[in-house]
């Protein structure tokens, strides 16, 4: 092994050190030259050059608002999220108020079946004090029955709660011209096309024909009260009048047009289609015919209920007549009291069929609809009104006691109005109209049911959803729903 000395060891290794430091000066001075973009290679004195202060605190700035921005933004989305929640809180909360009021409606119509049922016998409509008929709670719910008091003699601010009897009104497909051209606002032209609507042997398909779009005529009965609205020259003024939501009395958004403080009804509240008594004696026999009367029949009848010397001088006063045009004209002729009439009232008819159609029931029937009656003026209807009020326990047995009513020196219009079956004192039909709000007095929902007794248990005819119309429960009803509300807040 050849070994080296110690000067040829320290030599080479001063020439590596001398050659090192040669390339790393020639490497820095290129840098020295670089561009300042390129990068982050900067050149020696752009390296020792001092920060400028003005532009480092305008960076602090720019990052200032920057930030100011985002958190602006974040809060913006934040209180947009939040009102949207709440506003779903709110709509969430109206559907289970709603929800509520269906309930509460369905139990209305239970309840009025109940009461139908139950409180109204030999078709008699229910008294209202005997039955709950405002604010009635379900839950949380309430319900009310809006119905009509024909029998205030002052205008009502506030609707009157109670079920409705569509006996009251006239039948649609039943009343004549004569009678349909006395109500208010009826006009000869629309009377002409009601009668037209429902003739069978109608000729006015051609006035259907040229309506946009047209539509034939349908030359049979009515099946709804709202069906008028198809009848040529029924104009939404004429079948709704100034009462638009159909509650009885004057809102503050409805229209007084003839300024008497008085919500005029359209011919909508004057019509049903409903109306009918079952043509049956109460044991579910045969009625006996007044229009040809069985001698044997009818003196079996009065020996059933009267004396033989009461029966013997009844049948003597009717002679040999054997037809009557209807059971007022009999009582008329017969002699009997009033009292001793409604004993046999119950079997008699002049009707043919299962049952009696169209006959208004003069206890419950309003002064308009009464005016239309066969010689009944205004103020022979007013007089009946007054009559019935006063006699309440007298005027369900018969139709007798009008005779009373209207009085003997008015005979003419007695036998006017007894040359025809047109009145009663029966209803078998009701309009249960229920409203009702769920908690607080939101989600007012308002459904109107018609039930049919003639058969013996409540059935449900129709129902129609009635809450586009608005709230129909008055200003008071709402002024307290409204209390009651901000008092739980």
């Amino acid at each position: 092994m050849r070994l080296r000395s110690p000067s040829t060891t320290m030599r080479s290794r001063g020439e590596v050190s001398i050659g090192f430091r040669e390339e790393l000066e020639s490497r820095f001075q290129l840098l020295r030259f670089l561009p300042e973009s390129n990068g982050n290679l900067l050149s020696r004195e752009n390296r020792m050059r001092p920060a400028n202060p003005v532009r480092r605190a305008f960076e602090r700035g720019s990052v200032l608002i920057i930030v100011l921005w985002i958190t602006f933004g974040l809060v913006a989305v934040t209180l947009y999220f939040a009102n949207s929640t709440g506003f779903e809180l709110r709509a969430s909360d109206n559907r289970v108020c709603a929800l509520a009021a269906e309930q509460a409606i369905e139990a209305g119509a239970r309840y009025a079946a109940y009461v139908l049922a139950n409180h109204g016998t030999n078709g008699v409509l229910p008294d209202y004090t005997t039955y709950y008929r405002e604010a009635v709670p379900v839950g949380d719910a309430h319900f009310w029955f809006i119905g009509r008091n024909y029998d205030s003699q002052t205008p009502l601010t506030q609707p009157f709660f109670a079920l409705v009897d569509e006996a009251s009104k006239l039948n649609l497909n039943s009343a004549n011209t004569n009678m349909l051209d006395l109500l208010p606002n009826m006009t000869q032209e629309l009377s002409d096309y009601i009668i037209q609507w429902r003739s069978t042997n109608s000729t006015g398909s051609q006035t259907y024909a040229a309506l946009h779009p047209p539509y034939l005529c349908k030359s049979t009965n009515f099946e709804t009260v709202d069906e008028l609205r198809l009848v040529y020259g029924a104009s939404r003024e004429l079948l709704e009048g100034e009462d638009s939501n159909r509650n009885g009395v004057l809102d503050p958004d409805e229209y007084d047009q003839d300024r008497n403080n008085l919500a005029d009804p359209g011919l909508l509240e004057y019509f049903t289609v409903y109306s009918r008594e079952p043509n049956l004696r109460p044991d579910g026999s045969q009625k006996f015919s007044l229009r040809n009367l069985n001698t044997d029949q009818l003196t079996s009848l009065l020996q059933t209920n009267f004396d033989a010397s009461r029966a013997s001088a009844i049948r003597a006063r009717l002679g040999n007549t054997t037809t009557f045009a209807s059971p007022l004209q009999f009582f008329m002729r017969s002699g009997m009291t009033a009292d001793e009439f409604g004993v046999i009232a119950d079997n008699l008819t002049v009707a043919s069929g299962t049952y009696i159609v169209g006959r208004v029931n003069v206890t419950t029937a309003s002064p308009a609809v009464l005016c239309c009656l066969p010689g009944i003026t205004t103020d022979l209807a007013l007089q009946l009104v007054s009559y019935r009020d006063a006699n309440l326990d007298r005027i369900t047995n018969s139709i007798a006691w009008v005779v009373e009513a209207i009085g003997q020196n008015n005979d003419s219009v007695l036998q006017t109005l007894a040359a025809g079956d047109y009145i009663t004192v029966k209803s078998y039909q009701f309009t249960a109209d229920i409203a009702a709000v769920g908690p607080y007095g939101r989600g007012y929902r308002r459904v109107k049911y018609i039930f049919d007794l003639s058969n013996g248990t409540p059935t449900i005819l129709y129902r129609q959803d009635l809450s586009h119309l608005g709230w129909a429960l008055g200003r008071e009803v709402r002024q307290t729903w409204l209390v009651a509300k901000g008092a739980t807040r």
